[in-house]
């Protein structure tokens, strides 16, 4: 594989996970402050740790996803694997 082939998909989703943190962050302060001011740390090291848990679970789960390259069927001529099929219900979707 060439370098670019792996750097720029990788930049790419860089970029994309820091200004989605940018944007949990901005939104939990604004949910943190409709709270008393005795419970608006405890929410923005809650919320701000249970998205990222969350984004790295979705991440770990994209991964996986990606590997399901064995074809499962054919139609067609066109050869059907389990990435395929989750990728088109989500196109559909």
């Amino acid at each position: 594989m060439d370098f670019a082939t792996n750097i720029v998909p990788l930049l790419t989703l860089i970029v994309l996970e820091v200004i989605l943190g940018i944007d949990n962050i901005i939104f939990i302060s604004i949910l943190a402050d409709k709270l008393p001011v005795d419970q608006r740390d405890k929410l923005r090291y809650w919320g701000i740790g249970l998205a990222m848990f969350m984004r790295l679970g979705l991440l770990a789960l994209i991964s996986w996803i990606m590997q399901l390259d064995q074809t499962l069927f054919t139609v067609f001529g066109i050869d059907i694997s389990g990435k395929g099929l989750i990728l088109l219900a989500g196109g559909c979707f």
